[in-house]
């Protein structure tokens, strides 16, 4: 009798659109005390990065069901990456430091589900279209403790393929995710995509009290300007149940 894999269960279906993605480089000791058992840190040209993510939740359903008033909804997340060897191949993936939404049910089931980081704050948005109809500029803004925090760019040039070995091939082209336990566990769970094309972003903006937000050890790097600013079609996107390593 053959042994055949388990399908895939789809846990959650959306469109991810207009990612902003600022890229810092950031010291390795930073984050390894952050990498998820089972995985190592990847690194781009031998050196580690982050990414502040900005970008829109639409269409969202939970095990094929839309919630009703949790479809469309902005998220800001700080990430950086990590690869794991199967027995078969190297799979590359993101770790989130933590995630932003506004709407509390959305950070629950994550917080639940995964152990994910989310916390809810309030939210907004800025699409600027050019007079051509592309998007000219992007800002996603959140409120903490009465202050508006922001990250924010101005497109450059048009939308394109990566480039093969390219930083922003490296930022996008990881279709995992990795989420700690409690228990010092791991869960690994697949996100699946097409290939994204990019623009690049001029006169790239993060305006935000890093330290209150994501710890001190995060201040050095991200009150720099980033090594890489661009701005990511996005797509459709599907993200498996997890399983656990």
């Amino acid at each position: 009798m053959t042994n055949l894999p388990e399908p895939r269960q789809r846990f959650l279906t959306a469109e991810w659109r207009h990612l902003l993605m600022l890229n810092y480089p950031v010291e390795r000791e930073v984050l390894e005390p952050l990498v998820p058992a089972g995985t190592t840190l990847d690194t781009y040209k031998g050196r580690a990065y982050v990414s502040m993510v900005g970008f829109l939740f639409l269409k969202t359903r939970l095990l094929g069901v839309p919630v009703p008033f949790h479809q469309d909804f902005e998220e800001v997340n700080l990430r950086f990456y990590v690869r794991r060897f199967s027995g078969e191949d190297w799979r590359r993936g993101v770790v989130f430091v933590k995630e932003i939404v506004p709407k509390p049910a959305i950070a629950l089931v994550a917080r639940v589900v995964y152990n994910e980081n989310y916390v809810a704050l309030p939210m907004r948005h800025t699409l600027q279209p050019s007079p051509g109809g592309d998007l000219a500029a992007v800002s996603y803004d959140w409120e903490i403790d009465g202050r508006w925090n922001r990250m924010a760019g101005t497109v450059s040039g048009p939308l394109q393929e990566t480039a093969p070995a390219s930083l922003e091939e490296f930022i996008t082209e990881h279709y995992w995710g990795y989420a700690a336990q409690k228990d010092g566990g791991c869960v690994e769970y697949q996100v699946e995509h097409p290939r994204w094309k990019v623009a690049r972003v001029a006169e790239a903006k993060f305006e935000c009290d890093v330290e209150k937000l994501y710890g001190p050890q995060f201040a050095s790097a991200l009150t720099q300007p980033p090594a890489s600013a661009f701005l990511a079609e996005g797509s459709e996107v599907t993200v498996f149940k997890g399983v656990r390593l």
